[in-house]
């Protein structure tokens, strides 16, 4: 699945998203609302990942999804 058809269902996949990284909270869920680079971010920020860890991370769930 692509950025765009998430962000489009991201109420729909917020559950997935909480279930591969359950550091996140729903406020922070809400915020990042489906943006890659929103997410990106905040995997940074909770986990201690580099930018381009976080973008690969970030890209490997989507292609699951």
């Amino acid at each position: 699945m692509n950025w765009d058809q998430i962000e489009g269902k991201w109420t729909e996949m917020k559950g997935k998203a909480r279930s591969s990284w359950g550091d996140l909270t729903d406020d922070e869920l809400d915020q990042i609302g489906g943006k890659k680079d929103q997410l990106v971010g905040k995997l940074q920020q909770k986990y201690g990942l580099a930018r381009e860890d976080a973008e690969r991370k970030a890209d490997e769930w989507a292609e699951k999804q």
